[in-house]
């Protein structure tokens, strides 16, 4: 039985997440632009057609700082207002009744200390070595040239390993939403020696992994758990039905809050949780003022980009191979246009980098959407907020998806660099301790907040548009994959 945070039942008892997710588009739009705004309510096909809409998100925004953080409050307001909370009589209550509602148990804290030594200097490892100092500072400039990350990206990651103190994070806890997901900073963090309060699904499996973790790290582990026993003192909570509990346990720890949102579920679950996350950050920063807010971002979504970054983009689609352009016009005449064409109109500014993957869903793309309006409100506002867009990565939760795996093993021949987990969570754990341990950077349009610092594997700045290379790049993945 469904429970907690959920989509609301129709009069047939159906939770459709096709008629919210085009109902909260829609209420995101309409202040700005009324006429995507009817187009996304209209939509038939939204399980196709969502790409469009999503896109239009961003489009929509550009024209002005105001018409951004609007689209980013009315979108946060229609989640409120569409999703709900399902007791366990099955009764509903509107999803912002979680900012006042009482907790039904209090949680106790379990700590763990690590044994380890602590990791003291910034260490990739990076297919097969650990780069460190002048090596990945070399690393980091190679990538700024092949276009696999900004180079504020390579900035901001060149601070941290020249300031190495910063890595503790002194006098802070970073509480981490999804302490297992494999993209979390969380192992990071405890080699460091920093305070990480874990929040996952109660599952022993999971949280034996997670103690195996901090033992070996250096820093200290903080669980949250039932001190009354009635769950055998089992560690953990479920945030869709626990957002009270687990709010008025993060607010009881010490230290400056961070409030990290690693979570991932599939399909409709993600935006539920999403949800469940959103209104755990209103309640807690309202406890918290000081809280800080902590996110990665999907390359896979669109992002308006820089000036630079197009003209990376044209560069690389100008000097393309003599093979390449052989191939290409063929393919993109038998296609009308679908295949291999460029990424931007020349001289564009912003440009759109358009890489959602159809097959991800409308949920994925809304659950990370909620994610970025937050970031974007909560900044307007004066808050700390840390954002990155990450790098497409080897996680268990992408490759089990057979057309993104083959996909993943072939993009590296359109100029886009699929990381390992490992690498990929070491760096945008070190982009988290950049951010919380220096000044934010001030930019004239909360665009440019989401473009600073990205590492989008290349996405931005490769020559082909990226769905036009992805059915390309997964045809060659099956074949390599086969050989």
């Amino acid at each position: 039985m469904t429970h907690g945070v959920s989509f609301p039942a129709d009069s047939d008892g159906r939770r459709s997440t096709t008629r919210a997710g085009r109902a909260v588009v829609a209420a995101a739009l309409r202040p700005v632009d009324p006429v995507g705004a009817l187009g996304a309510e209209q939509e038939t096909a939204w399980r196709s057609g969502y790409v469009l809409h999503f896109r239009r998100l961003v489009e929509a925004g550009i024209a002005t700082p105001e018409a951004w953080t609007t689209i980013a409050e009315a979108g946060l307001e229609a989640v409120r207002r569409t999703l709900v909370v399902v007791a366990p009589d099955g009764t509903e209550q509107p999803l912002d009744s979680l900012a006042t509602a009482r907790a039904v148990r209090t949680l106790g804290t379990h700590e763990v200390l690590g044994e380890g030594e602590r990791q003291a200097e910034l260490v990739l490892t990076y297919r097969g070595r650990e780069l460190r100092g002048a090596d990945l500072l070399a690393q980091l400039e190679e990538w700024v040239a092949r276009g696999v990350l900004e180079p504020s990206a390579a900035a901001a990651v060149g601070e941290v390993v020249e300031h190495p103190e910063w890595l503790r994070l002194e006098g802070r806890t970073v509480a981490v939403l999804g302490a297992g997901a494999e993209m979390g900073p969380l192992a990071a963090l405890l080699r460091w020696g920093a305070t990480v309060a874990a929040v996952d699904l109660p599952r022993e499996a999971l949280w034996e992994r997670l103690e195996r973790t901090a033992r070996a790290g250096a820093g200290r582990l903080l669980a949250p758990f039932d001190p009354s026993g009635s769950e055998d003192g089992s560690y953990g909570a479920d945030l869709l039905a626990e957002v009270p509990a687990v709010s008025d346990w993060l607010a009881r720890l010490d230290g400056r809050l961070v409030l990290g949102n690693y979570l991932y579920a599939d399909g409709a679950t993600h935006v539920r949780v999403a949800a469940a996350a959103d209104a755990l950050a209103t309640r807690l920063t309202a406890a918290r003022p000081d809280t800080a807010l902590a996110f990665l971002a999907t390359p896979t979504d669109a992002f308006a980009v820089p000036r630079e970054a197009v003209e990376h983009s044209t560069r690389a689609y100008r000097e393309r191979s003599g093979a390449a352009k052989l191939v290409g016009r063929p393919l993109r005449w038998a296609t009308r246009g679908r295949l291999l064409h460029r990424a931007y109109p020349p001289a564009a500014d912003p440009g759109i980098s358009d890489a959602i993957v159809p097959v991800q869903g409308p949920n994925y793309a809304l659950a990370k959407r909620i994610q970025r309006w937050r970031a974007a409100v909560a900044r307007r506002d004066g808050q700390l907020v840390s954002f990155h867009v990450a790098p497409s990565t080897r996680t268990r939760s992408v490759v089990k998806n057979r057309a993104l795996a083959a996909a993943f093993a072939g993009a590296h021949r359109f100029g886009v660099e699929v990381f390992e987990p490992d690498t990929a969570n070491t760096l945008m754990a070190a982009l988290l301790v950049h951010d919380l341990s220096t000044e934010q950077p001030v930019h004239e349009h909360p665009w440019q907040d989401e473009a600073y610092a990205a590492v989008h594997g290349g996405l931005w700045r490769a020559a082909y548009e990226p769905r036009s290379a992805l059915g390309l790049a997964a045809a060659l993945g099956y074949a390599s994959a086969r050989t």
